[in-house]
């Protein structure tokens, strides 16, 4: 579904991205991690057609993301930013009827199909009962469904999430998790979500992908990833491995000095 051929990206006379490829499989839930400047919200802002990169290319259903116009690319993925404390005076409706913009041509009304798409992505997401709310009236876990919700309305196969769980409690982390897992197992969607989270997100994925310092250092299977040795060599740090995770998974723990 996406591939990334030799990526490179400098911002501001940095070398953001040097030389990624990658490549996800239609269907697949892949999980982008690294430490905290490795380049992965870059990562999934060009794969959204948001930063141009200075070298390399991506391709998106075997054609290359140059090709697409902006309504287009809007019609074959969805890219859902990190949550912002800041909120929008819209209704929830309102601003998931925005994500119908691919579909429909200038000062064009709403058609039956849209809107049958927004009520069909307000009740997977189970934003429909806070449909008239205002989004500054909502909590961080509803903001980011409504969010997801939007995005889900664009219509498109394809889910790119930036940190969706950030500053997110713990049971609005888990709403959000699950129904990120139902959208990818019950609705076939691709899922690229960058993540600082080792246990919950990784332990939903199919693949991890691990950038640092702009350069990918590991990529397979979460429970290759999910290894001391391995998780210090991304993160020059120690952890502990504990049993208990999702799927079998270890979950994973800071290390105290000599522990």
């Amino acid at each position: 579904m996406i591939r990334v051929e030799g990526l490179s990206v400098r911002l501001g006379g940095t070398d953001v991205l040097s030389e990624v490829s990658l490549t996800v499989e239609r269907g697949t839930f892949l999980v982008v991690i690294g430490p905290n400047g490795a380049g992965k919200s870059t990562l999934l802002r060009c794969l959204d057609g948001i930063i141009e990169p200075a070298a390399g290319r991506v391709v998106i259903g075997g054609r290359p993301l140059a090709a697409f116009g902006r309504r287009e690319l809007a019609r074959e993925l969805a890219y859902v930013p990190q949550p912002d404390a800041a909120a929008l005076e819209y209704s929830v409706r309102a601003f998931v009827e925005m994500g119908r913009f691919p579909h429909l041509g200038a000062w064009a009304a709403p058609t039956a199909v849209d809107v049958a798409a927004v009520r069909e992505a307000m009740e997977l997401t189970e934003v429909d009962a806070l449909a008239d709310r205002s989004l500054v009236s909502l909590s961080g876990g509803e903001r980011q469904r409504a969010s997801i919700a939007a995005a889900l309305a664009q219509g498109g196969s394809v889910l790119l999430l930036d940190e969706p769980t950030s500053f997110l409690d713990y049971r609005h982390q888990l709403q959000v998790l699950d129904l990120i897992d139902r959208l990818h197992r019950e609705r076939g969607l691709t899922v690229v979500a960058v993540s600082h989270d080792l246990n919950s997100t990784v332990g939903l994925a199919d693949a991890v992908v691990a950038l640092k310092g702009g350069r990918v250092v590991f990529e397979g299977r979460p429970a290759e990833l999910l290894r001391r040795e391995v998780l210090a060599e991304i993160f020059d740090a120690d952890f502990r491995l504990v049993a208990g995770g999702h799927r079998g998974l270890p979950l994973v723990q800071p290390a105290r000095a000599g522990s």
